[in-house]
């Protein structure tokens, strides 16, 4: 991997921030206001995307990415995450499980999904079986030229409407979790998906959660990916960066909304001065400038340490994306306090960051459970 200079590391930043606040950010009220957005209008800015450069930012040359530095990808993500997080997905951070392809997967869909023609997503989280791989019930049983899979999944990112599937089910219930575990592509059409629902939320309005059910699903041979019990450790070279992500989502509408807060607080006045003067305004912009800046270096830590392949990056990563989300919730709260019942109305973007910080807590591994492998690590010494 080529060192990226100075020079282009700004080129890079520039152009994902051109492209998110001239494109993207006009397009977010109205997909807020309809809770959904057009497939057409979401595989077009993907294709803009991709004339970019950007299109599959994070992932490494080996599987057909730009295999950039981390320094260019945590750029990418300052920049992206500006945005809400439907219009977010258009720049493609796709699971790193694509490097388990065969030679003939790499040929057959592959192209198609780096390109963004088409999209994919995985699914993990079962009605028993969040953080908890364990508790999987999702079953593979082993066919004449397949594997049938049984059971059923929910919270799926995009279910509904990815041409791809990633589906994590047991291979192998009497494994250790490490062997137990395979991934197999599932294609949209498949007559074994059934039941597909679409959650209602609190927040990420237009960004689809789905549940569904896998019935006699069939999955030919050719579409398992790598061995049926490289389940587990595909998965894992994919948490990581997605909770570098989520943490970094955490950091983008919370830098958003402190900026707006700091500008309010300038031109808004009260008791004859500018918010910015009085004190009790002045320490929640300070708490919340030292908390965006320590989740910065935090996740800047993170990348360093994945790209490194270091023994600390599982850690780093966890610690990023507990910091980050917890920080969220703290600062979108000052925030919402410093505009008051402005900061309650639906007329600005306020109430919006509120809403969506909450969920960071939550997906790709609860602050519970951060906590739990963090605790563990310093334990062990």
């Amino acid at each position: 991997m080529e060192q990226t200079s100075d020079t282009e590391l700004s080129l890079i930043r520039e152009t994902a921030r051109r492209f998110v606040r001239q494109r993207l950010v006009p397009l977010e009220q109205q997909i807020e206001n309809d809770d959904d957005v057009s497939l057409d209008l979401l595989a077009q800015l993907r294709s803009e995307v991709a004339a970019l450069g950007l299109y599959g930012f994070n992932l490494p040359d080996s599987v057909g990415g730009p295999g950039l530095p981390a320094a260019a990808k945590v750029a990418i993500l300052e920049e992206l995450t500006y945005t809400s997080v439907p219009l977010s997905e258009v720049f493609g951070h796709l699971p790193l499980q694509l490097s388990q392809v065969s030679s003939a997967q790499r040929e057959s869909f592959l192209p198609d999904v780096l390109s963004g023609k088409k999209t994919i997503t995985y699914a993990l989280t079962e009605p028993n079986a969040g953080s908890d791989l364990g508790g999987l019930r999702t079953r593979a049983v082993k066919v004449d030229g397949g594997w049938v899979l049984t059971g059923s999944k929910h919270f799926i990112s995009h279910a509904e409407t990815a041409d791809y599937i990633i589906v994590l089910a047991v291979t192998n219930p009497d494994a250790p979790l490490k062997s137990k575990l395979g991934t197999f592509i599932v294609r949209s059409g498949n007559p074994g998906v059934v039941g597909m629902t679409r959650y209602k939320k609190m927040g990420w309005r237009g960004y689809h959660l789905n549940g569904f059910s896998l019935e006699e699903c069939f999955v030919p041979d050719a579409d398992v990916l790598g061995a049926p019990d490289e389940g587990f450790l595909g998965m894992m070279q994919s948490i990581n960066q997605d909770r570098l992500l989520s943490a970094s989502r955490s950091l983008g509408l919370s830098s958003r909304a402190q900026q707006m807060a700091c500008e309010y607080a300038v031109e808004r006045k009260a008791f004859g001065a500018s918010l910015s003067q009085h004190q009790a305004i002045q320490f929640m912009i300070a708490d919340n400038d030292v908390e965006l800046e320590a989740t910065r270096l935090l996740i800047r830590s993170a990348a360093d340490a994945i790209e490194t392949e270091g023994p600390q990056a599982r850690i780093a990563a966890s610690r990023a994306k507990l910091y980050a989300s917890e920080m969220g919730c703290r600062v979108t709260d000052r925030v919402l306090q410093i505009f008051g019942a402005m900061g309650y109305m639906c007329e600005l973007p306020v109430e919006r960051f509120y809403r969506d910080a909450r969920a960071f807590r939550i997906g790709e591994g609860t602050s519970e459970m951060q906590r739990l492998q963090i605790a563990r690590a310093a334990l062990a010494g």
